[in-house]
């Protein structure tokens, strides 16, 4: 039971900075004028941490759900 809260705080605290660096990214494109666009093609480094947040916040939904049936 522990385990389980050590991991979603370990998760929780993944998934925030992954969030958080994804705006830093997309404030420092819209002050140089590249904020107007309605389509962003995410590349790169951009683009693993598009997809690393995806799984990171699939993995902290289904640790969640399993945390009320484990109990």
């Amino acid at each position: 039971m522990l385990w389980s809260h050590i991991i979603l705080i370990i998760i929780s605290i993944l998934l925030v900075t992954a969030i958080l660096v994804q705006s830093r990214s997309a404030g420092v494109s819209a002050a140089f004028g590249g904020g107007a666009e309605g389509f962003h093609i995410r590349r790169g480094g951009e683009k693993r941490i598009f997809q690393a947040t995806i799984v990171l916040a699939i993995l902290f939904m289904g640790i969640s759900f399993a945390h009320l049936f484990i109990r």
